[in-house]
């Protein structure tokens, strides 16, 4: 029976091939060459051992490690629940100014907003006019990122004749960067045009970008003018709106009236709205917690 060959640690190898190299280069030297044979030989020594270890198994006591980076990966949001959803909620004491916490949000709807958008004074055709359409159809139904694919939750808050509102929502993480992408195209192609109200009322809406803070994966603000006729005299309604992405999940918000875009109120909740998203996909819980006004 053949046996296998046994193959010496390596680092006994390695001062095998030390040992006889010293021994070579003893043997060529002269008396009063002995210091220089010595240095080669060390020199030869240390160049086997380190061949020996560059050729040694990861893992190995004389080998080098080659694993991961140092440091641990940051671990990937979780998923938003309905829970986390609520409890991600912006609260009164996130903001600043008097804002009062409401129990209708949900069903907060602006009539300035109702309306056709004038197909014919779109000059690069239908459209634009038909994301002009969206953009209006989505501030009045508060589904600006489209519908949520997963847990959500809503909230409001009133000022004199301003109000605030806020929704946390989890999406599909292609369709709301695709989202995001569109609300940054709505300057350009709805900068300004024509809503048709009911009873032949013309309202003028003008669509600018804003800047949004430096919080969450992605971004995006805009701000939108509608001026038209309001319970039988003139009027402007003023809406900033952000949405942050934060994973697969996003907050926006909503802020205006007729009494302006309440624009520091709304980044303020922009910042800590996406602050407390992310504090819940970390597996945090944010404080306060929200009010149940269910």
């Amino acid at each position: 029976m053949s046996r296998r060959p046994v193959v010496p640690p390596f680092r006994l190898v390695a001062s095998a091939l030390a040992a006889a190299a010293l021994l070579t280069t003893a043997a060529c030297s002269d008396d009063g060459a002995a210091t220089t044979a010595a240095d080669t030989a060390a020199d030869q020594a240390r160049a086997a051992e380190r061949d020996i270890a560059e050729q040694a198994p990861t893992g190995s006591p004389t080998g080098s490690p080659t694993g991961s980076p140092t440091g641990s990966a940051t671990a990937s949001p979780s998923a938003l629940t309905e829970s986390g959803a609520k409890a991600a909620l912006l609260t009164e004491t996130d903001l600043e100014g008097g804002w009062n916490q409401v129990r209708d949000a949900g069903k907060w709807r602006d009539s300035m907003l109702i309306g056709q958008v004038d197909v014919a004074q779109f000059l690069t055709g239908k459209a634009d006019a038909s994301d002009c359409q969206e953009l209006v159809d989505g501030l009045y139904g508060e589904d600006l990122l489209g519908k949520p694919s997963g847990a959500s939750a809503l909230t409001g808050f009133q000022q004199g004749d301003s109000r605030l509102l806020e929704q946390v929502a989890a999406y599909d993480r292609a369709a709301l960067d695709d989202r995001l992408k569109w609300m940054a195209s709505l300057p350009q192609k709805c900068d300004q045009f024509t809503l048709d109200g009911s009873g032949g009322g013309e309202r003028t809406v003008q669509v600018t970008e804003v800047s949004v803070p430096e919080v969450g994966d992605a971004r995006q603000g805009l701000h939108v003018t509608v001026r038209g006729d309001a319970d039988g005299g003139p009027a402007t309604l003023s809406l900033m709106v952000t949405a942050v992405r934060v994973g697969d999940s996003a907050v926006t918000v909503t802020g205006g009236g007729l009494d302006g875009d309440q624009k520091d109120s709304v980044e303020q909740a922009t910042q800590a709205g996406a602050e407390r998203l992310r504090t819940v996909l970390d597996g945090g819980t944010p404080s306060p917690q929200p009010t149940d006004l269910d």
